[in-house]
């Protein structure tokens, strides 16, 4: 609370002293201190924002001074000049009216006679307590956030801590005013949303509703109140210190995600492109980061298929997760690892083992880990593991990484069947070949070819026989197995090759004609899908 002018006078001690507001501008100044005083040269003592208290003593001159008293309480800032009636003048003299009203300078006429020191008591006293609760506020402010801060919260708690110690909604936005994280009070979201980016396009940095977010010259995003009545004082301080936290998390996060993974991902990217050739510094740096010496090295790659996300905080959030996952995993088995993000749905590690025990187990329980971790992070749908060659040379796994890589691709276009911890190359046969070769225009043109017509005839008449091809060399041609899986009768399945055979002009009983169409099925298997 700021006290006024006008709350000043509506005390029962000015109350009591009859006041008038006798001309001058608005009560609703603020009163920062009452100061009593009959010298005409007082405006030299004031700072600005006091309340005169006097009994008229320098009214009861000239004209000019009186005039030139109240031009300079005007220039020294004052809020308004209290005059008690009768001591040195009985009414207020009409120059003083007329200046008061030319400067905007509240006057009050006491009628009554009032003892001053009581409003100075009364009015201190309210200034002290305001001054102390606002002391107090500031204190919780302070501890609330630096509480946030030190426990690492997340973004969409400091902005709701923010909206509830205002009242009021605050919404986080980046630079390129996408919602972040946003609280919405006295209001719904979908409400507070709307036309969101019109509305925060119009608020400029300067707007008082408006704090920055991010270091001062390299902010990233704002904070934004959205209250009727706009930031007064302890909005614009609980913003700052929400802004500074948000600011504080994005460091912090940056620093825990980033260093560590920045100096694993360089490390294995220096070994992988042969700038670290001494296999005692590989082992040396890599002990630094907390991989164990004297241990199997296995080469392991983990895709994930994931939601797609068009947000690139998003997808940095989400890749943050899946190497935090596939790292806890690492340490729930009792393992070490080095580990980078390969690509947003990639994450490729050596993992450390050791020499004792059967390898497969260890893996196994590895790996088993692994995977049930990056299934609890949000968006994931599958996720698959591909090793290659392990080895007691450090350099030598992390040069087998791109063969684990591309198992573990193969591995993830594989149809999902009975889950398994990891994948090898022998377990992904003709698909991996297929997938080395996929992108060649003759591998493409074979797959046309072989398939072409069918897959026109489908698109014309609205059938999917293609299905019935897949599911028939799946099955290995076994029309009894076929007929069940597609739910259908043995002479409308007979009706369904006889068409696939005249269409294609092939025999369905030959074996190479059925290797063709196989290999041509994986190879549209392994193709990127149409845009």
């Amino acid at each position: 609370m700021h006290l006024t002018v006008a709350d000043v006078v509506a005390m029962p001690v000015v109350q009591a002293g009859q006041p008038e507001h006798a001309g001058g501008g608005s009560l609703d100044r603020p009163v920062r201190w009452v100061h009593v005083s009959e010298l005409p040269e007082v405006a030299e003592l004031l700072v600005g924002r006091e309340l005169i208290l006097t009994t008229g003593q320098a009214l009861a001159g000239s004209d000019a001074a009186t005039v030139a008293y109240l031009e300079s309480l005007a220039a020294a800032g004052v809020s308004g000049l209290v005059v008690e009636l009768g001591t040195y003048v009985r009414r207020l003299p009409p120059v003083v009216v007329r200046t008061a009203d030319r400067l905007g300078l509240p006057v009050i006429a006491l009628h009554g006679v009032v003892r001053f020191v009581e409003i100075t008591e009364a009015v201190h006293r309210v200034i002290v307590a305001d001054q102390y609760a606002e002391l107090e506020f500031a204190r919780t402010v302070h501890e609330t956030f630096t509480a946030l801060s030190v426990r690492r919260a997340a973004l969409a708690e400091i902005v709701k801590t923010a909206a509830e110690m205002l009242d009021a909604s605050v919404v986080l936005e980046d630079l390129t005013h996408r919602v972040l994280a946003l609280t919405a009070r006295h209001t719904n979201t979908p409400a507070l949303l709307d036309h969101w980016e019109t509305t925060s396009r119009l608020l400029p940095d300067t707007d008082p509703n408006v704090v920055p977010v991010g270091p001062h010259t390299q902010a990233w995003g704002r904070l934004i109140l959205r209250a009727p009545e706009g930031a007064d004082a302890r909005a614009r301080m609980v913003l700052e210190r929400a802004a500074q936290t948000l600011t504080l998390h994005r460091m912090v996060e940056r620093d825990r995600f980033g260093l560590h993974r920045q100096a694993q991902t360089g490390l294995i990217d220096d070994m992988v492109t042969g700038r670290i050739t001494d296999e005692r510094d590989a082992i040396a740096l890599a002990a630094a980061l907390g991989l164990s010496r004297r241990a199997r090295y296995v080469p392991l790659a983990v895709d994930i298929a994931a939601t797609a996300e068009s947000d690139p905080v998003a997808q940095q959030r989400r890749t943050a997760a899946l190497l935090d996952a596939t790292l806890h995993g690492v340490a729930l088995a009792k393992a070490t690892a080095l580990a980078a993000p390969d690509h947003g749905t990639r994450i490729t590690l050596v993992l450390a083992i050791s020499r004792s025990g059967d390898l497969d187990t260890a893996l196994t329980a590895a790996c088993s880990a692994i995977l049930a971790e990056i299934r609890r992070v949000p968006g994931v749908d599958r996720a698959v593991i591909g090793t290659a060659a392990e080895s007691d040379s450090l350099l030598d796994t992390a040069r087998e990484l791109a063969q684990a890589a591309h198992v573990a691709e193969v591995a993830l276009s594989l149809a999902p069947s009975t889950p398994r911890p990891f994948y090898r190359s022998g377990d992904i046969r003709l698909r991996g070949l297929l997938s080395l070769i996929r992108d060649e225009p003759g591998v493409q043109r074979f797959a046309e070819t072989e398939l072409s017509a069918l897959l026109r005839h489908d698109i014309r008449n609205s059938t999917d026989l293609t299905s019935t091809l897949r599911n028939f060399l799946d099955l290995a041609g076994n029309k009894t197995e076929l007929a069940k899986r597609l739910n259908i009768s043995r002479p409308t399945l007979y009706d369904r090759l006889s068409r696939i055979e005249r269409i294609l002009a092939i025999d369905l009983d030959n074996g190479e004609t059925r290797t063709s169409l196989h290999t041509a099925l994986l190879i549209r298997d392994l193709l990127p899908a149409p845009r």
